[in-house]
């Protein structure tokens, strides 16, 4: 059956997100193609005279870090293809607890698993945000033996600095973590409670999550691009953009033997000493201080990895001296003492080279977000224009 026309689908958080599975069923059983947007904002806008590609299930929106977001074409063989190696890769099927907003590529394909299972998803009330509490009421009333869920760093950051919530986590058979960078210490700190903690790493061109603790999902491929970028490949993935044959044809790239594989913006590379996928970070979050490269992610990694920080953003200030400086906006965990720059940058020495040490610093009781879990990187950025306490080092 071919598709013609999309069903805009506006889905409510929490429990209310159970309305949408019977015409997310319809989706994937090739009746029509639907549209996801949050149950009271403003339907996703769509090009002119823009159709779905045939076989198109969901048209889902990228978070829009960069330019004007775009509209990706998954079809019902992709998103199926997508819940069928996770159960494969991660045990069996199961019941999952939703906890995040569901009209995102996470979200929905918590339901999407589902449906494909047979089985009934559980919700995590979000009406007052993401709390822990809500977190353990909701996994007390999950039925199943198999019981999964998928967080972003930050919520799984908030539960396991809750010693119930914690407990609770480390009951279910695997914990997905994606959305965003997971730092090595936060998945240490995890599993050392006992959380079995999977990274994930795609995105709504790939039906989310393809690659997980580095290794590529049964159906999906992963190679290294020529400028270094991760390019991904396999039967997850979106067929192009609607309306946008021109960033579909940037984006998404045939091979010699007819396969298609899709361009990320991020840079990676393959650990030949593991075998396992690693992600460097996005090509525009480069930060060039004094002539030097510095990756955000690996100065993140190493704030995190202190035990005051419980969260850590770097972005990139102007710095009349060095052209960028290194300026890092950190949250605390519960109970830690306030740290001085002077004294953080002691604390990375021997971790971190000396050109990548975090010259500005601010302390905040949140970090700025966007999307599923994603830094606000802009937002961090303009922290640092407006505030008069973090001067360079």
């Amino acid at each position: 059956m071919l598709v013609t026309a999309l069903v805009p689908l506006a889905i409510a958080p929490g429990a209310a997100a159970g309305e949408a599975l019977p015409v997310l069923r319809r989706a994937l059983d090739g009746e029509l193609a639907v549209l996801p947007y949050a149950a009271g904002g403003r339907t996703p806008e769509v090009p002119q005279g823009a159709g779905p590609d045939p076989a198109t299930a969901l048209v889902v929106g990228t978070s829009g870090s960069t330019g004007t977001p775009k509209l990706a074409m998954l079809p019902a063989g992709a998103l199926l293809a997508s819940a069928a190696a996770t159960h494969e890769r991660l045990g069996g099927p199961g019941s999952w607890l939703l906890a995040m907003p569901p009209h995102h590529i996470a979200g929905v394909q918590v339901l999407l698993r589902c449906l494909a299972a047979g089985t009934q998803p559980g919700f995590v009330d979000l009406s007052h945000g993401f709390k822990a509490r809500a977190f353990t009421q909701a996994a007390a009333r999950l039925a199943g033996d198999r019981r999964y869920t998928a967080l972003v760093p930050t919520q799984l950051v908030r539960l396991l600095d809750d010693p119930e919530a914690t407990s609770v986590l480390a009951t279910f058979a695997a914990v997905l973590v994606g959305g965003a960078a997971t730092p090595p210490a936060l998945r240490q700190r995890a599993r050392a409670a006992g959380v079995p903690v999977v990274t994930t790493y795609g995105m709504s061109e790939t039906s989310g999550g393809c690659v997980y603790d580095g290794v590529p999902l049964s159906c999906s491929r992963v190679r290294q691009g020529a400028d270094g970028r991760i390019e991904l490949g396999g039967r997850t993935l979106a067929t192009g953009y609607l309306g946008r044959p021109d960033l579909t044809a940037e984006a998404f790239r045939p091979d010699a033997e007819g396969g298609l594989w899709f361009r990320t913006d991020d840079l990676g590379h393959l650990d030949p000493s593991t075998g396992r996928w690693l992600v460097d970070g996005r090509v525009d979050d480069v930060i060039v201080t004094g002539g030097l490269k510095v990756a955000p992610r690996v100065v993140e990694d190493a704030l995190t990895g202190l035990a005051q920080v419980a969260e850590a953003v770097v972005v990139a200030t102007a710095d009349e001296r060095w052209g960028q400086a290194v300026s890092a906006a950190v949250r605390l965990r519960p109970g830690a003492r306030t740290l001085s720059l002077p004294e953080l940058r002691d604390l990375l020495r021997g971790r971190l080279p000396e050109h990548a040490l975090p010259r500005r610093l601010l302390v905040v009781e949140d970090l700025p977000h966007r999307g599923p879990g994603k830094p606000d990187r802009s937002a961090v950025a303009l922290l640092f224009t407006r505030s008069k306490s973090a001067h360079p080092a």
